[in-house]
């Protein structure tokens, strides 16, 4: 299990971990039962307990767009693999369509069908936000996945990854390498510009750079896909004749990204990746490419939310915390992978 420095374990931190895992997480949550030590107050607690014993059943609606990503398909894949780990819990799945608009009518028919919780990655968050909303007005929980809805109140919990921080350690780690060279040329080949998220990261990696005293020379922006990637980079690197480093947001893209690399014979400047694909880690351990690191952003957040969503249903809290209920948000780390720790994190990637 991944430990960071202070000995604090992972899964402690995120509650959930990759679906072949997944089993372990159930030690890490604890049902409302007087099972715990307390004080008289109840405000302190020392707790066991044990939320993998089956309970009330609970019905899960599930949501994602289609899998032709590999970030998505993982997605996807983790919430039916843990989904299936557990006795209690139905499992039912929407197709998300192509579109906002066709979520919304797939959404409208589940939400007539009243599954206890509905787990959701939207297509647009701002987008679905009434939908959500309609589900919590019909008695049914919501668990937003990653996008993040425009109205708090349109969800029971928001399970997301650290986009900002995805950004800054990016950008962090860049400047650390590029200490003490004299104008530095950085690039940026960012992910869906319209979309919070992408914004988000193109903030932190701003931060990031600034804290040594670098900025971004070049930026272009991407649709989150291998061909897109392999576009725009082409382009980038005819408009750029000398980059130091580049930070593209988006390892599925990244496929592209370094075709348009080694179509065009570039090798003076290095690479950090975003997200942690297999495919991206494989590179990272093979040093057969620019790309020397990558920041995660986990789509096992999936397996975490439908534990938390079956949790949320049967009234259960999580151990370490002295409250009786599942948070209402939980914002996952970004973590920085490289050479010296890439085999920890192989077990974790996801093929684009």
């Amino acid at each position: 299990m991944k430990r960071f420095p202070d000995g604090t374990s992972r899964r402690s931190l995120l509650i959930g971990g990759a679906a072949a895992g997944a089993g372990a997480l159930l030690a890490g949550c604890t049902s409302n039962a007087d099972n715990s030590t307390n004080n008289d107050t109840g405000q302190t607690k020392v707790t066991g307990g044990d939320n993998a014993a089956a309970g009330k059943t609970v019905t899960i609606g599930f949501s994602a767009p289609a899998a032709d990503h590999g970030w998505i398909r993982a997605i996807t894949d983790n919430a039916k693999k843990q989904a299936a780990l557990y006795k209690d819990v139905k499992f039912s799945q929407v197709d998300a369509g192509a579109d906002a608009p066709a979520q919304i009518a797939a959404l409208q028919t589940l939400i007539q069908q009243k599954p206890d919780v509905i787990v959701l990655l939207p297509q647009d968050g701002a987008q679905l936000t009434a939908t959500g909303k309609a589900a919590m007005a019909a008695g049914i929980q919501v668990v937003n996945l990653d996008r993040e809805f425009s109205d708090a109140g349109a969800a029971r919990l928001l399970i997301k990854g650290d986009n900002y921080g995805m950004g800054l350690a990016a950008g962090q780690y860049i400047g650390a390498k590029l200490k003490g060279h004299a104008n530095p040329v950085v690039a940026e080949i960012a992910g869906i510009d319209n979309l919070p998220l992408t914004q988000d990261r193109s903030r932190g990696f701003k931060d990031g750079l600034a804290q040594y005293g670098l900025k971004v020379s070049n930026r272009v922006a991407a649709q989150f896909t291998v061909q897109s990637g392999q576009d725009v980079t082409a382009n980038l690197l005819q408009a750029a004749q000398h980059i130091d480093a580049i930070w593209n947001h988006d390892d599925d893209q990244g496929v592209g990204v370094l075709a348009a690399i080694k179509q065009a014979a570039r090798k003076e400047f290095f690479m950090v990746g975003g997200a942690g694909s297999l495919d991206a880690m494989e590179h990272i351990k093979n040093g057969d490419t620019p790309l020397e690191a990558t920041v995660t952003y986990p789509p096992t957040m999936a397996s975490s939310a439908i534990s938390l969503a079956r949790l949320i249903v049967q009234g259960k809290g999580m151990s370490d915390l002295v409250e009786l209920q599942v948070p209402k948000q939980i914002v996952l780390t970004s973590e920085t992978i490289t050479k010296s720790n890439v085999d920890t994190y192989l077990p974790l990637g996801f093929k684009s």
